[in-house]
């Protein structure tokens, strides 16, 4: 058997090439003498990795000169306190606006609330977090701080395929959005978007990371109780140095921005090569499982998500099957992992079992897991 196929929803499966690379530069980095876990962060070399980090990200994204870009840590659990910390300043009342379409959009309202007004413009839970509200049914108040979305719902599965105008819904502010798990899988709308931030440990690399993409005027609100390191504006000022940066995860993030810089898929390139190869890998999965009597995807077709898919076995009532010990379940995992296709359990919260096809997920992975979800099928 070959290397297996990991569809871990992270930390997740990275490109070999990558991984080899990192490998054959651990010891020493251009003949510097010194791997990048050695090597200063103030150095010139790392100086080096990092420019070139966030020159490929910017080229890859079309990012706009009039936004940052900060490499920072905490993971971006941590920025649902950043956020608000360094943006609910901006409106008198700290006024907050979220959209719940799952999990962690749930998580990150429940923490700005630690730190302002929030209020739920919009709620998919009466739906099992299985669809996303029409943004014309939104109860956007006029100019709160800003407007919280998390873009894709890594847990429940759900995509915003389309970022909304908040301008076009009468709601003067800027939206802030939680990417982690689909960032540089498609392009982004800068032109919607006043602040992204992304953990690194699905799409870039390893876990440690968060990347934080913020339009200049909204840098320098930060709350008083607001720690220094946690600033956006002294991150921004001081080029992400506000403190020892993770440099190992910038470092193997660079590589990502190559290698996706690299892809070719007809005469599509970089990130819409990586947007053509998801769309593909989605699709034939999605077909599969909806072509099937023993397995199920619950969430609208609107607004699946291309890069993290749930589904659930049936039983023979044919009802889903979400005790993660019933011994179908049991035995479709014990089978899977024969197969060398791992990390297919779904989530605590929810049960079932989920694929997660972020960008080093080759289209080949996918058809395996097709293949087995066939042949299981007739076995079972």
């Amino acid at each position: 058997m070959g290397r297996p196929f990991n569809f871990s929803a992270g930390p997740a499966t990275m490109p070999p090439e990558v991984l080899q690379q990192a490998a054959a530069e651990m010891l020493d980095w251009h003949g510097c003498g010194m791997g990048v876990m050695e090597m200063s962060h103030r150095g010139r070399e790392f100086g080096q990795i990092l420019q070139q980090a966030e020159a490929d990200l910017r080229a890859l994204l079309a990012i706009p000169p009039e936004f940052k870009v900060l490499f920072s840590q905490g993971g971006a659990l941590a920025h649902n306190a950043m956020v608000p910390l360094n943006l609910a300043g901006r409106h008198p009342q700290r006024a907050i606006d979220v959209v719940v379409t799952g999990a962690w959009s749930h998580k990150s309202a429940q923490e700005a609330r630690r730190y302002g007004d929030v209020h739920i413009a919009a709620s998919s839970a009466d739906r099992g977090f299985t669809a996303i509200p029409a943004p014309s049914s939104w109860s956007l108040r006029s100019q709160p701080a800003y407007v919280h979305l998390c873009s894709n719902e890594t847990i429940h599965g759900v995509e915003f395929h389309e970022l909304p105008d908040l301008a076009a819904l009468g709601c003067d502010a800027p939206l802030v959005i939680d990417c982690s798990s689909h960032v540089l899988s498609r392009p982004i709308d800068w032109s919607r978007v006043g602040l992204a931030f992304a953990g690194a440990q699905k799409n870039i690399g390893p876990a440690g990371l968060t990347l934080v993409i913020v339009r200049e005027d909204l840098l320098g609100h930060a709350l008083p109780i607001c720690p220094t390191v946690f600033d956006y504006r002294t991150l921004a000022e001081q080029q992400s140095m506000a403190n020892t940066p993770p440099t190992w995860a910038i470092y193997i993030a660079g590589l990502v921005f190559q290698w996706v810089a690299a892809q070719r898929e007809g005469e599509l390139t970089g990130v819409a090569a990586i947007q053509a190869r998801a769309m593909a890998r989605a699709r034939l999965l999605y077909e599969a499982i909806d072509g099937s009597q023993l397995y199920v995807n619950l969430v609208d077709p609107a607004c699946r998500s291309r890069m993290n898919v749930p589904f659930f076995l049936r039983g023979d009532d044919g009802r889903p099957l979400t005790d993660p010990n019933h011994p179908r379940n049991a035995a479709f995992l014990h089978g899977a992992q024969q197969r060398g296709l791992l990390q297919l359990k779904g989530h605590k919260s929810v049960g079932g079992m989920r694929a997660s096809l972020y960008n080093a997920m080759p289209l080949q992975g996918v058809q395996a897991l097709v293949d087995y979800l066939r042949e299981f099928e007739r076995q079972a």
